[in-house]
């Protein structure tokens, strides 16, 4: 893939640590991006990103442009992470694009998460190869 089709930085949020070893392994793998941001909570996550935005256009350039989300996760799950998400500047809204990427089946959080502009797109686990060359378009 050229770099200027790459994305410069996914991030994934998920308090399973395997998951985000094997997630991190098969992006590694399609060769999106440049930069692999690995939170294993929602909330570290959010502070991240908070903090970013205190760079100004200089954290611009940082800023992950897909974040596969895990829903099911203790102290802050991606539901709350998604409400703290919808508080931060309209630019890094529009920047950041998030995937569910869970093994959560239940419809309820299927079309909860219809409610967020923000998401994008629900997967459920694993992470595939074909659902990362979907995003590389």
């Amino acid at each position: 893939m050229s770099d200027s089709l790459k994305h410069r930085a996914v991030m994934l949020i998920d308090d399973n640590e395997i998951d985000n070893l094997i997630n991190q392994k098969m992006i590694e793998a399609a060769n999106i991006c440049n930069h692999i941001y690995t939170h294993s909570g929602a909330k570290s996550a959010i502070e991240f990103l908070k903090n970013i935005e205190k760079l100004g256009e200089v954290g611009h350039s940082v800023l992950p442009e897909i974040i596969f989300l895990d829903i099911d996760m203790p102290l802050m799950d991606g539901f709350q992470f998604l409400d703290e998400f919808d508080k931060l500047s309209e630019n890094t809204k529009k920047y950041c694009r998030i995937i569910m990427l869970t093994s959560s089946i239940n419809p309820q959080d299927v079309n909860k998460s219809h409610k967020y502009s923000s998401v994008k797109q629900y997967i459920n686990k694993p992470l595939t190869q074909k659902n990362l060359e979907k995003l590389a378009v």
